[in-house]
């Protein structure tokens, strides 16, 4: 557990997200959980150690199954987005570690199983603000990588945790995105107003702002690639060209490449598919 500012600390070492988590007066705010129930249950006992309040509170940053999978096993009340709350109403109760493969972590897991989904008990729209005794704690709504993405922010220690809106040398996750929403996000992380903020990603902890606007980069890139056959009936055949020179924007290790080219596969295949493209309305496929 790596402390990035005053009680405020980052884990690394399970399988799947990056996990945040704050130690105020009142209690923990956790920000996300490992998808493996047993990695959640081991990280639960990891956070015993950090004192603070008894109150537990756990955020979700999105609907994702990898931050999402391991909620249960935190045993606490969660808070997402209203968009989030609304992709639970619609997904069976219990998770079954099978169907298409989306190029996920929690897919190269054993012995998953199934597991009951913990929808949020508490959500919100535009923004929403936890004083547990010590500096406000943000929870803003920032689209793009899904419809009910959230960032926290903690204005007084600039510190913002943005999940899966930069993702560290990996390829995003863009079956649920919506491109142009995503491009401003990050304009909005470029802006002046968080110059100085240690950046937490969902997927590779601590990044600089040369690591977002490489993100923004990419996205605007896909963007363009995406137009080009938006108004075609979706092509399989062109989808799979773009595969093999998107994966050279990431450094990914060689027993990696194989999960990021279907990464990429699934979530251009089901961008490309969604007829509210058209509208500009988002459906999650994550």
């Amino acid at each position: 557990m790596q402390e990035i500012a005053g009680k405020i600390f980052i884990e690394e070492q399970f399988h799947g997200v990056t996990l945040g988590v704050i130690a105020a007066p009142r209690g923990l705010i956790q920000i996300d959980a490992p998808p493996s129930p047993e990695d959640a249950r081991s990280w639960r006992a990891a956070l015993m150690n950090l004192g603070g309040g008894m109150e537990r509170v756990l955020v979700n940053l999105d609907s994702h199954p990898d931050r999402t999978l391991g909620a249960r096993a935190m045993d606490c009340v969660v808070i997402a987005h209203e968009k989030t709350a609304d992709v639970f109403r619609t997904r069976p109760n219990t998770f079954k570690a099978q169907g298409e493969e989306t190029g996920a972590e929690w897919e190269s897991i054993p012995g998953l199983g199934s597991v009951r989904w913990v929808p949020p008990e508490i959500s919100f729209l535009e923004q929403m603000t936890l004083h547990w005794g010590g500096a406000p704690v943000l929870l803003e709504h920032h689209p793009g990588p899904s419809s009910g993405s959230i960032w926290v922010r903690l204005p007084e220690e600039k510190v913002v945790f943005v999940g899966d809106a930069v993702l560290k040398n990996q390829p995003p996750f863009l079956a649920g995105a919506h491109l142009a929403d995503w491009i401003d996000s990050l304009n909005l992380l470029l802006d002046p107003e968080f110059k100085g903020y240690t950046i937490i990603s969902g997927r590779g902890g601590v990044v600089t702002s040369a690591i977002v606007k490489t993100q923004l980069d990419f996205i605007k890139h896909v963007q363009g690639k995406i137009d080009k056959i938006a108004a075609k009936k979706p092509n399989p055949a062109a989808i799979e060209k773009m595969i093999a020179p998107l994966l050279t924007w990431f450094k990914a290790p060689a027993a990696r490449q194989k999960q990021f080219a279907q990464r990429l596969r699934y979530g251009l295949l089901h961008y490309n598919s969604r007829p509210s493209q058209v509208s500009g309305q988002m459906n999650e496929s994550q």
